[in-house]
């Protein structure tokens, strides 16, 4: 199973979407789909950094991808503070741009970009695992 370990930071983004998106195509995903997935990743990963991770320097992001029959499984592994995605409201995203808050689409985006999304924390651990069918 593919597998990525790296700081926590926003500077690794960039080899988080390139670990996805390779992993993604070798799996025959479509560039529409490897595109859809590079955009789940970020956002997940950016909101690990910036909540789990809120504060700390140290953190580490633990990223894997496997295939599943006709899925990917994208499987992110932080050991930061924990998150009850149930308590973020779903975004207005018919309000007028101008007016919207600030933030608050990044689950939101990853519910709509994957086919399944799921959260649980256990230990010191909080794992996010993402699941997109191939189309």
């Amino acid at each position: 199973m593919p597998f990525l370990s790296i700081p926590a930071r926003y500077e690794y983004l960039d080899e988080i979407r390139e670990f996805v998106a390779g992993v993604a195509g070798q799996s025959g995903f479509g560039e529409k789909e490897v595109y859809s997935l590079q955009l789940a990743a970020d956002e997940a990963a950016t909101n690990i950094i910036e909540h789990a991770y809120a504060g700390m320097s140290n953190g580490t992001l633990e990223v894997s991808c496997n295939l599943q029959g006709d899925s990917l499984v994208i499987v992110m592994r932080d050991y930061g503070k924990t998150f009850d995605p149930s308590k973020v409201r779903q975004p207005d995203v018919t309000t007028n741009l101008s007016k919207r808050q600030i933030g608050g689409l990044g689950i939101y985006l990853m519910r709509k970009l994957m086919d399944e999304v799921h959260y649980e924390s256990i230990g010191n651990q909080n794992i996010l695992t993402m699941t997109k069918r191939r189309g």
